[in-house]
């Protein structure tokens, strides 16, 4: 890797361009085969002699603070990973949790987190079926760390991948960018910012089912670290497409737009929690945003953009100019997730 130190950064956890080399050129080099080279968030495989296909995920929780309006560490976990296994079109069975504990860790706010992450569970209706302990000295990672992996069954006639957009697909999101970043970064730092900012952490596998329904669904991504512009920039990557949106039809709240302006931000590399992006037919597109808008978690939802012939991500900005969208550069707001 050509980095000028040749040692890890926080940048390299962003999301961004840094975390994508690192995974390339350290991990998917190292351990390539045919369901790694799938590149979506959860790797889908077919059972042995049998029509079903599942999928499988595994993720890890280091968010500070470990808890924030509209959320903990624990629900972020059980969360994260049921949305990693939607996004393949999956309905989520069964989680496993790991837990890396700092020695000296308050009981009560492991209880607190614990039951956080089995309310969690109960919403996505799904189990926690296995885990593990690990207890370090003091110092060794910083209060608790959450290990997740889980795995859910694909329905016969689901295609969802983030290979699959062609030219001429919609693109939509479901809901406002940028929650969970300004809802993090307002708890660490204590900035005391007003307007009501919070996490939108949720399960998004409900959505999903519903968007199915509706047919038309190509690919679905959730737009976590490194926001709704990397996602955009790996959806492009990765079917070999162009996408432009127009920052008009982007959905962000009031505040945090404020917040943004404030700080510096921009709320297409925000990190979100409970949203997805979405590529599909234009066909299909009433009937998406119908049902999309019929689920608690899609009432927001509007059509962003278009898939186009060539490379890269465009954006239309509010003056009618167009500029690309490049992925997260350098590091943004650690420990997000």
């Amino acid at each position: 890797m050509n980095h000028r130190h040749r040692a890890i950064q926080l940048a390299h956890g962003s999301g961004g361009r840094l975390s994508h080399q690192l995974v390339d050129e350290v991990f998917r080099a190292r351990f390539d085969n045919e369901l790694l080279r799938q590149g979506d968030d959860s790797a889908e495989f077919r059972i042995q002699n049998s029509e079903y296909r599942m999928a499988f995920t595994t993720d890890c929780y280091t968010v500070k603070p470990l808890f924030f309006a509209g959320g903990d560490i624990g629900r972020l976990a059980v969360c994260g990973t049921v949305n990693d296994l939607a996004m393949k079109g999956a309905r989520p069975l069964h989680l496993s949790a790991g837990f890396i504990i700092e020695e000296g860790f308050a009981l009560a706010d492991l209880e607190r987190i614990a039951d956080s992450m089995a309310a969690a569970a109960r919403e996505s209706e799904v189990a926690i079926v296995t885990g593990d302990t690990k207890v370090v000295e003091r110092g060794a990672c910083d209060g608790l760390f959450v290990c997740t992996a889980g795995v859910g069954l694909v329905p016969a006639g689901a295609a969802v991948s983030g290979a699959n957009a062609r030219p001429g697909d919609i693109v939509l999101v479901s809901g406002p960018v940028g929650d969970h970043s300004l809802a993090v970064m307002n708890a660490r730092h204590g900035f005391g910012l007003s307007g009501g900012l919070a996490s939108d952490v949720a399960p998004l596998a409900g959505l999903v089912q519903a968007m199915l329904g509706a047919g038309g669904v190509r690919v679905l991504r959730d737009p976590t670290r490194g926001g709704l512009a990397t996602t955009l920039g790996e959806i492009a990557g990765q079917s070999g497409a162009s996408i432009e949106i127009d920052e008009a039809a982007v959905p962000v709240r009031p505040q945090v737009r404020g917040a943004c302006e404030l700080l510096g931000l921009d709320p297409l590399y925000c990190a979100n929690e409970g949203k997805l992006v979405a590529v599909a037919d234009p066909g299909a597109a009433g009937a998406l945003l119908d049902a999309m808008r019929s689920h608690p978690s899609g009432r927001e939802a509007a059509v962003i953009g278009r898939v186009g012939a060539g490379a890269g991500v465009v954006l239309r900005t509010a003056l009618g100019a167009r500029r690309p969208l490049l992925m997260l550069e350098g590091e943004a707001l650690p420990r997000i997730c």
